[in-house]
């Protein structure tokens, strides 16, 4: 789940909703601190803070937490280790303890949540700090630079926490330059991957905003089209109009930016064509995608996808100075790094670990004194 719809789900609408966040993990689990989830007090749910194991009992707290009032809130705590608890652990069988936040969507939060998705999708990142005093909360927003990253650590008072922080970053933006079955394909994944998408060409009939609705569409050449984006060293970028000339001049335009990613759709020996004249630096993936065997768009795309989760996670793995993984795949259900006193740990943002299994969510939360 994109915390960025969640945000969109809020602003659009002021129905009686709870907010509930992961913010401690203790073992294995299926989403990772800063994973959130909205619950609508009329039944509907949006997001996901486990793979059904959670959401039932979270869902029969809302209306207690509702009622509470502004400023208040509720920690759901879970052990789910089959060893030492029968009805969490035998019957769902996660193996972890989690803790889950539980705050009414009122008031001050509401504020802040409806000014952080703002900052966000001006292309800031935006921290929310939130203070916790007995049984009151209170919230303070401050904007953050886009490559600056917080190390969660989990300090408590008595075990409750003193202190939570919740940054959310903005989407990466994913351009598909070339408009094809290949794009398409990838379009219809990668937009429920937490990217913001971009569709670009220069054939008018075929980009536009009717047949890609969750998509920005830029028309030109490819030298208009990098002027008009503004490529940066944050962008992702995938070469796939099977035209050489053109895909080659985009090519040479974008390998000087430094792009977070840039994939190569087509042959090996097509990629030879278009490296001819070019160094291949360490950010291209020619051929794109991961080697899972796939065949057709569909499964090319799912390949493709998941090597663009992968190199998202890694980007912030590297820029919190944690260690790289030494492969793409690991166990889904994986948790993040125990330290010495037995906390989780990881970073903030939108970005997770270099293993795609380490990526939580599209934000993440810290709780410190």
């Amino acid at each position: 789940m994109d915390v960025h719809r969640l945000l969109q789900a809020i602003v659009k609408s002021d129905e009686p909703s709870v907010l509930a966040t992961i913010i401690d993990v203790n073992g294995h689990s299926y989403r990772k601190p800063g994973a959130c989830m909205l619950f609508k007090l009329d039944g509907e749910q949006i997001g996901t803070v486990s793979p059904g194991c959670l959401e039932q009992d979270l869902l029969e707290r809302t209306e207690r937490v509702w009622l509470s009032g502004e400023g208040q809130y509720e920690i759901a705590q879970y052990n789910m280790k089959p060893e030492e608890d029968a009805i969490w652990g035998e019957s769902f069988g996660c193996g972890g303890e989690i803790r889950v936040l539980l705050e009414p969507v009122k008031g001050t939060l509401r504020e802040r949540l409806i000014e952080a998705a703002a900052i966000v999708s001006g292309g800031r990142s935006v921290t929310m700090e939130r203070r916790l005093i007995d049984s009151d909360i209170t919230y303070r927003l401050r904007e953050r630079a886009n490559d600056t990253v917080e190390p969660i650590r989990l300090t408590e008072i008595d075990n409750v926490p003193d202190r939570l922080f919740f940054t959310i970053r903005p989407r990466p933006r994913l351009v598909l330059f070339g408009v094809g079955n290949d794009s398409e394909a990838i379009y219809s994944i990668a937009r429920n991957a937490g990217f913001q998408l971009v569709m670009a060409d220069w054939r008018t009939g075929i980009c536009s905003r009717e047949r890609f609705p969750e998509a920005q569409c830029v028309i030109g050449s490819p030298s208009e089209i990098a002027e008009q984006l503004a490529l940066n060293g944050s962008d992702y970028l995938i070469i796939c109009s099977h035209q050489l000339q053109q895909d080659k001049e985009l090519l040479g335009i974008a390998l000087p930016l430094g792009l977070a990613y840039i994939g190569i759709m087509g042959s090996k020996k097509r990629i030879r064509m278009l490296f001819e004249t070019f160094l291949m630096p360490s950010n291209v993936r020619a051929p794109i995608g991961l080697s899972i065997g796939a065949d057709g768009p569909y499964e090319i795309a799912v390949s493709v996808v998941a090597e663009l989760i992968a190199v998202r996670a890694g980007r912030s793995e590297r820029a919190r100075g944690g260690a790289k993984s030494d492969g793409h795949f690991g166990h889904l259900f994986g948790s993040w790094p125990q330290q010495a006193d037995g906390s989780a740990q990881a970073g903030i943002g939108a970005d997770a670990g270099d293993s795609a299994r380490q990526n939580g969510a599209s934000c993440a939360s810290a709780v410190q004194r």
